[in-house]
């Protein structure tokens, strides 16, 4: 009796763990799942254009088990590789290397589907499809592909491609080899409302795999659901002409409500056609290319020195810790010293009492370098008081730390505290004068083209922003996420704010930016030029308008484009114009723009760079070359005539 009895339990051990055979036959002869996958949501942008869609592609799929022993390495049920291969249009290498790929794959599962062949046409699908019931383990699966209706934009649309290993793991109940994700932008952010539900069918089948009918008339079947529209915050005619100005330039554009937090344009140059995604060689292209660095998202990832456009925020910190008031004066002795230190200045006041206004308009260095000497030591006895002070309320504007944006990425940038200082110098070592550069935007501060927007919009709004955001609406329904719903108000008390709207105000009457003032509506901005020790300066603006109910804050930064006004302001102020009136007045202005080119400038830069790293090799003039092949050939030719004097007279 115990004989049989360990005789079953050992047959049934080998049945269930050491066989497929019974799970093959009963796989082939019972119930055949169908996937059916969902459209992919549509994504659109704030007035409802239309940005990305559908189109489809066919791909031919295996369930390897049914196919090939990976133990024995043979074909099961006398599968024919040649005629099979030949019925595909493949050599049987090329299915030996499909085969191995999938078998060897990690995490392989010999009864889950694998995609064999990609992007069939429909030619090859209509062949394949009339004798593909001859090969059971085979089926053609019917995938929607993303169809880009715009060219620009592509940092903010991302794109979608097949989900990895590790992406599978983060929700095997859904995805499966084969499946597309969102890989980057909103494709990625927003993927779980993009992608839809997967429907399944049920069909009953006979031992060759030919459907005799529904399974139980499709009760246990799931109905496919396509996925989510998305409407974006974008308005498309700002980012389109965002991104036509930064073209042959880096640097970026960004543009916010201040009313609701909501990017209204947001561009990074070099910028990318979202259709180049669809090409793999054009994808890895931009991927893989490390000098122009087109994926690197400098609106959101970017960090620069925000130059003087940081020096309003100087001003309402010291407003608000009470170093000084609306009517505190500075001297500029042509600019700011200490012992040997001189930091100049062409604010045109010199010698004479400069109040807040004055020096918004004229962006005046001295004015805020001992405005932030005097922050820093509000108490003589202890500068880490002051510093903290400062860099919280810096924090509370959203700078020096992440803004918690719905985008897959993103980067806090830089605002120093004395804990900082102490570790870089020294506890007790470092005093105002070492770090009076942060005062102007300089020093240790960097900031995103992003946070400068937003505090761009916390002065428009007199103290309070709502965090940025990318996606208005889904499926018709306002975002209701109080991450971006909620006011957050700033450290600084809104009636420090008038003043630093009439100092912008200067900017445009008396200041920086008179060359691109515009009588179509009322701007308040500020020049910026970040220095740069690896080439020109970074050409900064950052603006808000119209003046009385501001509708746009703007951010934009031209890397190595020089001052403030040369490209930066006249694209802040375009875009304005763009949005407030609905129309552009100054067509030679964004002419301009679009023709400016700075290549000259970043190729200059890279080989500067590459001489740095002794890397460099200095290319061969073409008038040296062509003399060098020629000399070469004259005394091949003298040698010829010198040795075979009868051969040439023949020739002759």
């Amino acid at each position: 009796i115990l004989f049989i009895v360990f005789l079953f339990i050992g047959r049934l051990a080998y049945l269930q763990l050491f066989t497929d055979r019974y799970t093959l036959n009963a796989f082939n002869t019972s119930i055949k799942q169908e996937i059916v996958y969902p459209n992919r949501g549509d994504i659109l942008d704030r007035n409802g254009k239309l940005l990305v869609s559908n189109t489809y592609s066919y791909e031919l799929d295996v369930i390897p088990g049914k196919v090939f022993d990976k133990k024995t390495r043979e074909f099961i049920n006398g599968f024919d590789r040649n005629k099979f291969s030949k019925m595909i249009g493949i050599s049987d290498s090329q299915f030996d290397s499909i085969m191995n790929k999938i078998v060897n794959a990690k995490d392989y599962k010999k009864l889950s589907p694998y995609p064999f062949i990609k992007n069939i046409s429909r030619e090859n699908f209509a062949r394949m499809q009339e004798q593909l019931y001859l090969y059971p383990a085979f089926s053609i699966i019917k995938r929607p592909e993303r169809k880009y209706m715009v060219n620009s934009a592509g940092n903010i649309l991302g794109y979608i491609n097949e989900a990895g290993p590790a992406y599978i793991k983060t929700d095997s109940t859904y995805y499966q080899p084969g499946d597309l994700v969102g890989i980057a932008g909103v494709e990625k952010s927003y993927e779980k409302d993009l992608r839809g539900i997967k429907g399944v069918k049920n069909w009953i089948v006979d031992r060759t795999m030919n459907v005799v009918g529904p399974y139980k008339n499709g009760e246990y079947d799931r109905p496919v659901k396509s996925g989510k529209t998305v409407n974006l915050t974008i308005d498309f005619r700002l980012q389109e002409l965002a991104e036509q100005m930064l073209k042959n330039k880096r640097g970026a554009i960004v543009a916010l409500d201040p009313s609701s937090g909501e990017i209204l344009a947001l561009a990074s140059g070099p910028t990318i056609n979202p259709n180049d995604y669809l090409n793999s060689k054009l994808r890895n292209a931009l991927i893989n290319d490390s000098i122009s660095k087109p994926t690197f998202d400098r609106a959101l990832q970017g960090t620069y020195p925000p130059g003087s456009t940081f020096k309003m925020v100087t001003a309402l910190a010291a407003l608000q810790m009470g170093t000084m008031t609306e009517k505190t004066t500075y001297v500029c002795k042509h600019g700011f010293r200490y012992g040997r230190m001189h930091i100049g200045c062409h604010c045109g006041l010199y010698y004479a009492p400069q109040g807040l206004e004055h020096a918004i308009g004229k962006s005046c260095n001295n004015f805020f370098s001992e405005t932030y000497r005097d922050i820093v030591r509000k108490d003589p006895n202890d500068y880490s008081v002051g510093m903290n002070q400062w860099a919280a309320i810096m924090n509370s504007f959203g700078l020096g730390k992440f803004m918690g944006t719905d985008l897959p990425v993103g980067s806090k940038g830089l605002i120093p505290t004395a804990e900082f200082y102490d570790t870089r110098f020294g506890e007790g070592v470092w005093n105002p004068y070492r770090i009076i550069f942060n005062g102007m935007g300089q020093g240790d501060i960097n900031t995103t083209p992003l946070q400068m927007a937003n505090f761009v919009a916390v002065i428009a709004n007199k103290g309070y922003f709502y965090t940025p955001h990318i996606v208005r609406q889904i499926d018709g329904k306002s975002i209701k996420d109080s991450t971006y719903t909620v006011k957050k108000n700033t450290l600084v008390d809104s009636k420090h704010f008038d003043i630093i709207h009439r100092g912008m105000r200067n900017v445009f009457t008396m200041g920086t930016g008179r060359s691109f003032e515009t009588s179509a509506f009322v701007q308040l901005g500020k020049t910026g030029t970040s220095q740069n020790s690896h080439g020109q300066d970074h050409s900064l603006f950052v603006l808000f308008a119209p003046a009385d109910k501001p509708k746009i804050a703007i951010a934009a930064i031209v890397e190595n484009g020089g001052w403030g006004t040369t490209y930066a302001g006249p694209m802040a102020s375009l875009i304005a114009e763009l949005y407030v009136t609905d129309t552009i007045k100054r067509p030679h202005l964004v002419e301009r723009m679009k023709n400016g080119n700075l290549q000259g400038e970043y190729r200059r830069q890279w080989i500067d760079y590459l001489k740095r790293k002794g890397l460099y090799i200095e290319p061969v003039k073409k008038d040296s070359l062509v003399s060098k092949i020629d000399s070469l050939k004259f005394k091949k030719d003298s040698t010829k005539r010198k040795n075979e004097p009868k051969q040439i007279a023949t020739r002759n």
